[in-house]
């Protein structure tokens, strides 16, 4: 029993000490989404489903719950953002050719349309990002409708 206790406060110290070190938050502002918003043109409503479900994840803005204080919840938020920017960051959307934005918007399309964006993890902590159907159909129709305008772009070439 006397191990038990030892090991469970050796832990506890671990715990504590390890609230004092944390990951770089992801703390940018909302003037680097702007050349993807004038870029894109989102709807007022998809512009809105964008802000509420994709770019805590996939831009340089995240909007950080009160749990993220708490190691080691912080190291696997900032996990899924490093992953979320790696596979689409909307804050870096000036610098991709047109080729790739039309990648981007096409996988975009095929993850939100098989309801795997946004993540499950993220939508049971931030119910508001939860995408009803309606809300689907909007940000897909948005999404052709941008790559429609890089498809002419591309023929040009």
């Amino acid at each position: 029993m006397k191990l038990i206790k030892k090991i469970l406060l050796a832990l506890l110290i671990v715990f504590i000490v390890a609230q004092f070190f944390g990951p770089d938050k992801n703390e940018g502002d909302y003037a680097s989404i702007e050349s993807f918003i004038a870029e894109t043109k989102p709807s007022p409503e998809v512009k809105s489903i964008l802000k509420e479900s994709c770019f805590d994840c996939h831009s340089s803005v995240t909007r950080y719950p009160w749990y993220n204080n708490i190691t080691p919840v912080n190291y696997w938020l900032e996990d899924h953002i490093k992953h979320g920017k790696g596979h689409f960051n909307v804050s870096k959307w000036d610098k991709y050719k047109t080729k790739k934005k039309d990648h981007k918007l096409d996988e975009l399309i095929e993850m939100v349309e098989e309801k795997e964006m946004p993540l499950n993890s993220y939508t049971w902590t931030h119910s508001e990002a939860k995408l009803t159907d309606a809300q689907i159909k909007a940000v897909i129709d948005w999404a052709k409708g941008v790559r429609a305008t890089y498809a002419a772009e591309l023929s040009k070439d």
